[in-house]
């Protein structure tokens, strides 16, 4: 088994971060002990988006990684080194069939003005502007390309079966993406069926700035890491059927070792999120609950690591670790501190889907008290619901 921290160096770890952390590092240890093979930590700075990058975050991350007893294995891999591979796999894209990767030249405000909010979540599909523009006039599209006009690199998805883009026959191409639907299992929210058309719509690749997305990034990486792994929010259910279309196109291909990609999906789980204590998204330029805070208050690690383990699902009795269960000196109803080692004798991704509910943490978790307990949100309507 082979999991990932891919953590962000835009800002010092929060509470959220170090949840998402410890459920990776439980989940991938979790089966190298099962299976008696081992496993495999990789530690990947993603830090392609330069602009937001936080000067000594990397360090930061690696430290508060070691305090918390989240190990990995080998040398930290860093995006910003990988830029010729990314450059190296939109080439391959663009060589799958003539207009798989297209240029786009809308602004956001040209979209925002085409397209309405998809599902009430504020997820804006492109509205394909750009493709048709190609489609209807390629001579104009390679005129302004010639005179510089700025511009993005969307991947095309395939139509929906019935839209007026879809042809009217059956495809029955040996191209590796055929159809408009991708459907996959998770092992927290079940399975998961997404139109690529309707639920995401065609994607950028490369930004007009020249940084490449971070959906062709991360693709690449888990695939040329041989990442098996990948536990993460789930925000990120929908950028994981995207990331699955664009893996399908490019294990059609070779692998930078010369070798034949076999297109073997990694394993998935999605995490309910964490609030602050105002419900919103807890987020790093909101420091009270950053481990570097938390860590100079006089928060131990073994607090930390209870506490997101009791936000798991792993480490409670009633409430969100599961309601009903017995509390009991094994299984506590409040959080309680522990190692990440004790987390892993305790992990089990049944006990995690016990409450998909979001979390909301409160200001000061671990004080005035030893320990504050997390409260759960009501279900919303955008919480991603089982196909």
């Amino acid at each position: 088994m082979v999991g990932r921290f891919a953590p962000t160096p835009s800002g010092r770890m929060h509470l959220g971060n170090a949840y998402a952390m410890l459920a990776a590092w439980l989940s991938a240890r979790s089966a190298g002990v099962r299976s008696g093979a081992g496993s495999r930590m990789i530690l990947r700075i993603e830090d392609i988006d330069a602009p937001r990058v936080v000067k000594d975050a990397d360090r930061w991350i690696m430290d508060d990684l070691n305090w918390l007893g989240l190990d990995w294995d080998g040398e930290p891999v860093y995006q910003s080194a990988r830029l010729d591979r990314y450059a190296e796999a939109l080439d391959a894209l663009r060589e799958c069939r003539p207009g798989l990767i297209y240029p786009c030249f809308c602004s956001r405000a040209d979209i925002r003005a085409a397209s309405a909010p998809n599902e009430g979540d504020g997820y804006v599909v492109y509205p394909g502007t750009c493709r048709r523009l190609l489609e209807a006039d390629p001579q104009e599209v390679s005129r302004r390309l010639v005179a510089g006009d700025r511009h993005s690199w969307r991947i095309a998805v395939p139509e929906a079966p019935g839209s007026p883009e879809a042809p009217d026959e059956p495809d029955v191409s040996d191209e590796p993406v055929a159809d408009d639907r991708i459907v996959f299992e998770d092992r927290v929210f079940g399975p998961q069926n997404y139109s690529l058309s309707r639920d995401v719509g065609d994607t950028v690749v490369r930004r007009s700035d020249g940084l490449f997305a971070y959906q062709l990034a991360v693709t690449v990486d888990d695939l040329d890491m041989g990442v098996t792994d990948i536990v993460r929010g789930r925000d990120l259910l929908r950028s994981t059927a995207l990331q699955l279309y664009i893996r399908d196109w490019l294990t059609d291909g070779v692998t930078p070792e010369g070798q034949v990609a076999v297109r073997t999906r990694p394993v998935f789980a999605h995490l309910p999120l964490i609030d602050n204590a105002q419900g919103r998204r807890m987020a790093k330029r909101e420091h009270s609950l950053d481990l570097g805070f938390l860590r100079a208050q006089g928060v131990k690690p073994e607090q930390v690591i209870g506490y997101c383990a009791w936000m798991l699902g792993i480490a409670g009795g009633d409430g969100i670790g599961g309601p009903g269960a017995p509390a009991g000196p094994a299984n506590p109803a409040r959080p309680e501190p522990m190692t990440a080692r004790e987390a892993l004798a305790a992990f089990d991704w049944s006990k995690v889907r016990r409450d998909l509910r979001d979390r909301m943490v409160p200001d000061h978790p671990f004080g005035p008290e030893p320990m504050r307990e997390p409260v759960v949100e009501p279900a919303s309507e955008s919480a991603p619901r089982p196909a």
